[in-house]
Formats: C-alpha cells, structure tokens, sequence
C-alpha cells in the first residue's frame, strides 16, 4: 500500500513548506515539508520547493515502510494514511511504542483511532496545530468523506 494523495494533501497542509532552516515545535532542525535536519546537513542558502519535494517523498517513504514493518492487521487507505503520516510527524519509534499500536494490532481498530487524539502535546502543552491534525488523521481512519475497503 502507499501513502495516498489525501494522505499526502493532509501531511502538506499539516507541515506547510518553509525554504529555509527553522526550529520545529519540538525544537529540532527542520526545513521544507518537516524535514527533519541531521548534522553535517545543514542548507545555509535555503531550499527550492522541487527539492523539499524530493526530501519529502524520501521521509513518507521511510513512513510507510514503518507502518508496513510495525502493523499486522489490515488497514483501509485511510488508516494507513493517518498511521504515515503520524509516523512522518512522530517517528516511528512512538509509533511502536504505543498503545494505539497495541490496539491496533489486537484488532481494536476504534479505539487505536481515538488513540490518534491523545497525540496532540509537545513540550507538555497541547498544541492547537496538533489536535488539528489529529483530528484530521481520525477523520482519514474512519473514512469521513471517503468510502474504503481494507486491505490486507
């Protein structure tokens, strides 16, 4: 399965593209579409759009190969898009940690999609732009405006 273009349109609008390098809510590096920065990488002269493209599409990438390695349920489209995309926001390091994944994978798929809403703090303050997304992920797994089939 790969991350769909509502996937995509959602993880754009969330991130919003910036050409030059600017601390994310969490404080680390970051540039283009949420790109996380690792050193010696650093872009001092900015980037073009066409290239945070490229780097993005690297990043959803490694995503979807997250969720594909860590889910052993089937999802519908829309699940894995919101599972890509808080593992392109997240890591997929709390994705394997969590409960939502643990109730996921136990067939529990309602109550891993309300897990999504409880993601929506950084620094220990719930931040207004992530209970957005949030939302928009659980909006994307339960299919609002969409109909889907699971695949397996």
């Amino acid at each position: 399965m790969e991350f769909s273009t509502a996937g995509m349109e959602l993880l754009k609008r969330s991130e919003g593209f910036r050409s030059c390098v600017y601390r994310d809510a969490a404080g680390l590096p970051t540039i283009g579409y949420g790109h996380r920065l690792h050193l010696p990488v650093s872009y001092p002269n900015g980037i073009t759009e066409p290239q945070a493209a490229n780097l993005l599409a690297c990043d959803v990438r490694d995503a979807e190969q997250a969720v594909q390695r860590l889910v052993k349920v089937p999802l519908t489209q829309g699940q894995f898009d919101a599972l890509v995309d808080f593992c392109f926001n997240l890591g997929a390091g709390r994705l394997a940690g969590s409960s939502l994944l643990a109730d996921l994978n136990a067939g529990k798929y309602d109550e891993a999609a309300d897990q999504l809403l409880l993601w929506d703090h950084a620094g220990g303050k719930e931040m207004a732009a992530l209970k957005v997304r949030r939302e928009a992920e659980a909006a994307l797994w339960r299919g609002i405006g969409q109909r889907q089939q699971a695949v397996a």
